[in-house]
């Protein structure tokens, strides 16, 4: 052992009860202005009430002569207006003084002052005369008080006027934008997926932000303002961010609804803040989510007076917007899914130069989207991300990353190792129509009613060339359904031809026709069957010209027209006549789709009693099911019983550990 090692001091062992004992250290309280106010005040009130802590009695002239007379009094101390002193101890200890120590009498120096001296002077009483201490009186009414007002005041509204735009109570005035550094923004175009068109248009905009110099050269300008538009959940954010972490600029990032507060005059005060700061960290990039908040079309229908809290913030956006110098390397880029309403002195070259629409994602953009999400997780083998992407037409990339979410949750919840396709599919239809209702207990007789109305939508799905491929069917309660039926698109459907219209209007009717064939009555399952199916006969009739008899005439709203905002509620653009006629239209192709259904069931009744059947046995049923039935072969797989029942059969099975214990325990 070394020296050095030898000489270092042992420390003591302390017992487990010392350490279990220990006591936790103090929080640490950080002090902030709140705390020295309340100290101050606590001591100027302790100051305030000192005197009243103190015994003292008031008493009047007469009762100080005759205690002065009655030898009750050794001294006293002559102040102003009024007489201080101590009563002696045996007036104290007297029954009549118990409890009395000090005493104060107010008098008149020009009535009692000429023979006070005197009265003092023949019971020999001590005069002790106080020098007046009027600052003392000033410093406790007056100076005190209005200190702590002051140190208030420093607390609470100096510092923030350091920091300017009017302190604590013009801070309303100040921008409430959340900016992120070139060193926070580290989103790029790699986590972009689906927007392949709207990445190629943002492209120059982001060379403009890294070689400003480049487009000076020809004398071309960069557009001021982007404004993204688009569903929900299609990315618009997700891609501004992109722009900024590509170009490596701040994001400057605000909702259109921070720049309104109760206060008139806020709005505009934090636009100017806001395009003043941004000037000052250029290059940059402000970003405006839901822009239609405060960018509504002004004066029309019911929007309001010039002096409207929200057009006074759209007056300062469009006068800042075009103050924008050819040097400033500043963009501006909104997002919203109401263009539509957006005012027109907006979205004018100058301010808003180019709108960029992002759609819903297609196939091809749903499977890059999948790909970017799935990343994150550990799939299976048995996974397809092309099938997923047939069965999730219309969904956004938001929807598609909560659909691999949702399925990583569920596969961790099941103790799996992997991410299977069973877990995505649930997920698709958890995402779309709501969690499962495995352990609803439905009646026989609704579930019977459930299983052939179900059939029936399946039959016609499968029967109708014109119709999306069948995917699978359930009767197990989802969301508000009782049952559902899914299809598979092959591709995605820019156009709807009258054909596939009315294979839509067959698939609808199919469960009403088969609740009326088998069950003897009809339910009010079929209510969103037939909303669905008149909505689409409204659009054929009103929208898409498919009616021989109203011809190639739009009667449908025009929301982009300008005409449409002096319309009242309600109000039509077409006669009477012509909407008896319409309403003739719409029921004529809602009968003849109901009616082709009803043929077609009826000539295929034993094919869709077998899948009602079937669906009460399984509950699910998927496409080769379906064909295998209606092919005329017969289903062998393990039903939700059998599943249910080997399930807990593993679970009582016991363990290669136990097992070896038992032998052990054996020998």
């Amino acid at each position: 052992m070394s020296d050095n090692q030898s000489k270092k001091p042992v420390p003591p062992r302390r017992s487990p009860q010392d350490r279990r004992g220990k006591k936790p250290p103090l929080p640490r309280y950080k002090k902030g202005p709140f705390s020295f106010l309340i100290i101050a005040i606590a001591i100027f009130t302790l100051l305030m009430m000192m005197n009243r802590w103190q015994k003292v009695d008031k008493i009047r002239w007469d009762e100080f002569v005759d205690h002065v007379e009655n030898k009750h009094i050794d001294s006293v101390t002559v102040k102003d207006t009024e007489v201080t002193g101590q009563f002696n101890e045996q007036y104290t200890n007297s029954p009549q003084g118990k409890g009395k120590k000090s005493f104060v009498v107010h008098y008149n120096p020009e009535v009692h002052g000429q023979w006070l001296g005197q009265l003092l002077k023949d019971n020999d009483v001590n005069n002790d005369t106080a020098p007046q201490r009027i600052w003392l009186i000033l410093l406790m009414q007056w100076v005190l008080p209005l200190l702590l007002l002051v140190g208030f005041f420093y607390f609470m509204f100096a510092r923030n006027l350091r920091s300017g735009a009017g302190g604590m109570l013009m801070s309303f005035g100040r921008s409430k934008h959340r900016l992120q550094g070139k060193d926070r923004v580290k989103v790029t175009f790699e986590d972009v997926a689906g927007v392949e068109e709207a990445k190629d248009e943002v492209a120059e905009i982001i060379e403009f932000l890294k070689n400003p110099k480049k487009f000076q050269r020809l004398g071309g300008r960069i557009p001021r303002g982007v404004l993204l538009v688009g569903p929900p959940g299609c990315g618009k954010t997700l891609l501004a961010k992109a722009i900024a972490g590509q170009a490596d600029v701040p994001f400057f990032s605000i909702s259109g609804s921070d720049f309104v507060e109760m206060f008139v005059g806020v709005g505009a005060s934090r636009v100017r803040d806001l395009f003043k700061q941004a000037k000052e960290n250029s290059p940059c990039i402000i970003f405006l989510d839901e822009v239609d908040a405060i960018g509504r079309k002004r004066g029309a229908g019911f929007a309001g007076g010039g002096h409207d809290e929200r057009e006074q913030t759209l007056n300062a956006i469009l006068v800042e917007m075009d103050g924008f110098d050819t040097d400033d390397q500043v963009i501006v880029i909104a997002a919203t899914n109401r263009a539509d309403i957006l005012d027109h002195a907006l979205i004018r070259p100058g301010r808003f130069d180019r709108q960029i629409f992002i759609p819903l994602p297609d196939i091809k953009g749903r499977v890059d989207i999948l790909k970017v999400h799935a990343k994150k997780v550990k799939l299976g083998p048995d996974i397809s991300l092309e099938r997923l992407a047939r069965g999730t037409p219309m969904l956004s990339g938001a929807d598609l990353a909560a659909i691999i979410n949702e399925a990583a949750l569920a596969a961790t919840m099941a103790n799996k190792d992997n991410v299977e396709m069973a877990d995505l599919e649930e997920a698709r239809d958890k995402v779309r129509w709501g969690r499962a209702k495995k352990s609803r207990v439905i009646d026989k007789k609704e579930k019977e009613i459930t299983a052939y109305h179900e059939a029936g939508h399946t039959l016609v799905q499968s029967l109708l060339e014109d119709a999306d491929p069948l995917h699978k069917v359930s009767i197990i309660p989802r969301g508000p359904m009782g049952g559902a039926t899914f299809a598979l698109p092959e591709k995605d459907r820019t156009i709807f031809t009258k054909r596939y219209c009315m294979a839509l209007l067959q698939v609808c009717f199919g469960g009403r026709i088969a609740e009326e064939m088998f069950c003897n009555d009809i339910t009010s399952g079929a209510q969103s069957d037939i909303q669905q199916a008149t909505n689409i006969a409204k659009q054929m009739v009103l929208t898409w010209g498919m009616s021989s008899e109203l011809g190639l005439i739009s009667y449908g709203p025009d929301m982009g027209a300008r005409d449409q905002l002096y319309l009242m509620p309600g109000e039509k653009e077409y006669s009477e006549k012509t909407a008896e006629t319409i309403d003739s239209e719409v029921k004529k192709i809602t009968n003849e789709a109901y009616e082709k259904a009803k043929e077609l069931i009826e000539a295929n009744k034993d094919n869709l009693e077998q899948i009602a059947q079937a669906l009460l046995k399984y509950e699910t049923l998927d496409a080769d099911d379906v064909k295998l039935i209606l092919e005329g072969g017969r289903l062998d797989k393990p039903t939700v019983t059998d599943l249910l029942a080997a399930e807990q059969a593993k679970n009582e099975q016991p363990k290669p550990e136990q097992k070896e214990q038992k032998k052990q325990s054996a020998n």
